[in-house]
């Protein structure tokens, strides 16, 4: 047999070894162990409902109003012959300052003539009362005299609160909003001169639902302006003032005592003091601001407060039983603010509630905890040491 033969016979061997080895591997291999298949459940985290009392923050919004404002008018006719250099928009005035004088000339003379005329009557009541002492005078001409002296003391009492009123004032410290009249005008009785207002403090108009009544106590109306409302539920008020966020302490005085018919809402009416800062010093807060009001008030009795965003719809929770399996729960929510839910149910003190945003959540669905979780991880560690 020649060399070629040979070589090809070789390699045939060669290979059929190799089929017949690899083929008794395939059968005598050990069997794989089959591993049970574990359906892992979801991983949550939840979170056990705790009773707590809470600090309700109430929030509501007004714009400054001055607690006085006065439309300054003529009650008499003449010619504005002086203004005050403080009877601008803007200028800042003491109480019973003068700030407007209408001619006084013919108001000046009617004065002086009514006092003229009081004299006479006087002299002529005297006389009369004299003669009718002697027994020469009747008592009705005695009568006649005094009527004439009251009828011109009462002239003299109109002459004089007219010259008075050539002055104009106002019994308050404030500040003028508008002026509508000026130097060398003539008034008639009516006619409109400028706008003020006091500045001692300010009000600001605060809208409250009903359920926020539930925590804001308003003053008695019988006893507003006494020390009750001298002890009314603080109030912090903020605005946005020279480019910085500023607040300003107040406090609830009264309330209206209505409700709006068409926002349903109440009102209460909080005080701030020295709006100007005229005494403190402090940052103005101007008449006409819009400014934001925050009310800290405790809720009335324990609650349990959730994450807003726990809750579902307006009244569901999805709650973890003890088989860990989820359940979804009406509730009854007492309050909602801008980050809390308040529950007043204390049965619920206790269970776990689902803090994970699920979007589909099913009744029933098994659920692992990131607690539970964590503590397996931890015993593992433990039996592997």
């Amino acid at each position: 047999m020649g060399r070629g033969p040979q070589r090809a016979l070789l390699i045939v061997g060669i290979l059929s070894a190799a089929l017949l080895v690899a083929a008794l591997l395939t059968v005598l291999r050990p069997e794989p162990e089959k591993r049970q298949e574990v359906e892992l459940a979801m991983l949550v985290e939840a979170l056990e409902l705790e009773s707590t009392v809470a600090e309700i923050t109430i929030r509501s919004q007004g714009t400054v109003m001055p607690r006085t404002e006065t439309v300054l008018s003529a009650e008499i006719s003449g010619a504005i012959v002086e203004v005050s250099p403080k009877f601008v928009a803007g200028g800042v005035f003491a109480a019973n300052e003068t700030l407007m004088r209408i001619d006084p000339t013919d108001y000046e003379s009617a004065v002086n003539s009514a006092k003229a005329l009081v004299n006479q009557r006087q002299i002529e009541h005297d006389g009369a009362l004299k003669l009718r002492s002697q027994g020469y005078r009747a008592e009705a001409e005695y009568a006649a005299a005094a009527s004439a002296l009251a009828s011109a003391k009462a002239d003299l009492e109109r002459a004089e609160r007219n010259l008075e009123r050539t002055y104009i004032r106002v019994p308050y410290a404030g500040m003028v909003r508008s002026k509508d009249a000026d130097l060398g005008q003539f008034v008639n009785p009516g006619t409109r001169l400028g706008v003020s207002f006091a500045t001692d403090y300010a009000e600001v108009r605060l809208p409250l639902t009903d359920q926020d009544l539930a925590f804001v106590p308003l003053p008695d109306a019988r006893l507003v302006g006494g020390s009750q409302a001298a002890d009314g539920q603080p109030v912090t008020l903020t605005a946005v003032r020279r480019g910085q966020l500023e607040a300003w302490p107040a406090r609830i005085v009264r309330g209206e005592g209505v409700v709006d018919e068409n926002s349903r809402v109440s009102y209460a009416v909080a005080r701030v003091e020295d709006p100007y800062g005229f005494q403190s010093g402090k940052t103005p807060l101007p008449i006409g601001s819009f400014v934001a009001a925050t009310i800290e008030a405790a809720a009335p009795g324990e609650l349990i407060r959730v994450p807003r965003a726990t809750v579902r719809g307006s009244n569901q929770l999805v709650f973890v039983d003890a088989d860990n399996r989820l359940r979804i729960r009406e509730v009854d929510v007492f309050r909602f603010d801008a980050d809390y839910a308040y529950l007043r149910d204390q049965s619920l003190v206790g269970e776990r509630i689902v803090t994970t945003a699920l979007e589909n959540p099913i009744n029933g669905m098994a659920v692992r905890t990131e607690a539970e979780a964590g503590s397996r991880v931890a015993s593992t560690a433990d039996d592997a040491r």
